[in-house]
């Protein structure tokens, strides 16, 4: 048993009663020193580092609305849309949980989309930070099946249809494909049994998941301290520290941070509060319109897209065309050749990919195009994952790369953006070609990261941070 702390009889009330708790409860105030008071962090922190805490702030916003919700909605096939219109006009300030929630989900990626940018320019993903990376990528994946589920939940006619599109995809999975999407819907078409599922998944089984995953997130940052800017480790044994062991370069997270990053989420719930009163379906992209039709198994919209933030990787899916598939085989071809003919792997090896290549057109000439449109969907979000280990540029930031390299990360994000845009519009030639030169381009992008991120001119990356506190 701990030995209890003595305080001075003269203290004053508030030093007593923490006093109080810290002797029973030390375990709270540890970490909060550790992950707070006496956490350092880099002292040149940009806006770019608001993300994460944004982040943070929209998953509670999203678990306190999704409390209230749940609280008059009917996860049942016959009741679920009117309980949504029910909580939208009878259900005091129920219209504003509603529209908290929906924008919220839109919010919820919006920041992520940034705070994944922003660790991909500065580098974030490098040595020692790969399984602060890998937690964050598991994060955005469980996010988008969290997205996905609670997307059904309205019963309007996207949602149903939605829903319908992308369950009906896991059944061009060879052999198990058929079993598999009808174990997802737990009927032959979406129904009630795929709402429940789809409910009970959506407010129990994956919210816990994510809360694991985040604190996995955090506490693996804060085991390897944050990176910054400049790149510049600044816990390192090398690194420069005062007389107490603190590193010069760095400032306690609270209060300094705290104070920062309440800035920060002023400016967002002012954003966020515009969006809810004056804007809440973002002109169709955060509500389509069509959602709020009741879902009618009989009636088939003219045109199905999923929710924005999953339209890049739809239209990716869209963009795999039997003729696709001949350019993905050159490309697979391509690859194979190099590593056998220019590489310097052993002969072993290269006798390995000669085979791999075989094998892989084999499947490719041999497997119905829509199942290998779901590889490329999924692959666009697993392609992620290994990010530390494809980057090798001798430096982490974007300020020290050679200066074109900005310019491949721009043309990245502007090339994401048209794959968006391009899944919300109704299939059209031209649209698909632009969409298959941006699938080419978006996973060119990774793997041919160990290349390319190796040319150019380095700038020399300076010792100290050299940036004032503020």
């Amino acid at each position: 048993m701990a030995e209890f702390t003595e305080i001075s009889p003269n203290a004053s009330a508030t030093a007593k009663v923490t006093n109080w708790f810290e002797n029973r409860f030390p375990t709270a105030f540890a970490g909060y020193r550790t992950h707070m008071s006496e956490y350092y962090a880099p002292k040149n922190f940009n806006f770019w580092y608001f993300f994460g805490v944004l982040s943070m702030l929209v998953l509670v916003i999203q678990i306190v609305t999704g409390i209230f919700l749940v609280m008059h909605y009917k996860p049942d096939a016959a009741k679920a849309f009117e309980s949504v219109e029910y909580i939208m006009r009878d259900v005091p300030w129920g219209w504003l949980v509603r529209y908290m929630h929906s924008t919220g989900a839109s919010a919820f990626f919006i920041v992520v989309y940034l705070h994944m940018y922003r660790g991909l320019i500065y580098g974030s993903y490098r040595k020692p930070r790969e399984l602060v990376w890998i937690f964050g990528c598991a994060i955005f994946l469980t996010l988008m099946a969290e997205a996905f589920m609670g997307y059904l939940l309205p019963w309007g006619q996207m949602s149903y249809w939605g829903a319908q599109v992308i369950v009906n995809l896991f059944s061009a999975v060879p052999f198990i494909g058929p079993d598999l999407a009808l174990l997802i819907r737990g009927d032959y078409v979406v129904s009630d049994a795929t709402l429940n599922r789809f409910f009970s998944f959506h407010v129990i089984a994956v919210p816990l998941v994510l809360l694991g995953l985040v604190a996995a997130h955090i506490f693996a940052l804060h085991d390897v301290g944050s990176n910054n800017p400049d790149g510049v480790e600044i816990k390192g044994p090398n690194a420069p520290k005062d007389a107490d062991g603190h590193p010069l370069d760095g400032i306690p997270f609270h209060p300094f941070y705290t104070v920062h990053d309440i800035f920060g989420v002023s400016v967002f719930l002012m954003v966020f509060s515009a969006v809810i009163f004056f804007a809440p379906e973002g002109g169709g992209y955060f509500l389509e319109y069509n959602n709020f039709i009741p879902a009618d198994p009989l009636k088939t919209p003219l045109h199905i897209a999923p929710v924005w933030y999953f339209t890049p990787y739809y239209s990716m899916l869209r963009a795999i065309t039997t003729e696709m598939m001949y350019v993905l085989i050159a490309c697979v071809v391509a690859a194979g050749a190099f590593a056998v003919i220019k590489s310097r792997l052993p002969s072993v090896f290269k006798a390995g990919a000669a085979v791999a290549t075989v094998v892989a057109v084999a499947l490719m000439l041999a497997i119905d195009p829509k199942f290998w449109g779901v590889v490329v969907m999924g692959g666009a979000v697993m392609i992620l994952f290994p990010l530390p280990w494809l980057d090798q540029s001798p430096v982490k930031s974007i300020r020290y790369r050679p200066s074109w390299h900005m310019w491949v990360y721009g043309l990245f994000v502007i090339n994401f953006a048209v794959l968006g845009y391009l899944g919300t519009q109704p299939p059209s030639p031209i649209g698909e070609r632009v969409s298959q030169v941006g699938t080419l381009f978006y996973f060119g992008f990774f793997l041919l990261m160990p290349w390319w991120s190796r040319l150019g001119e380095f700038k020399p990356v300076p010792d100290r941070i050299t940036v004032p506190a503020h």
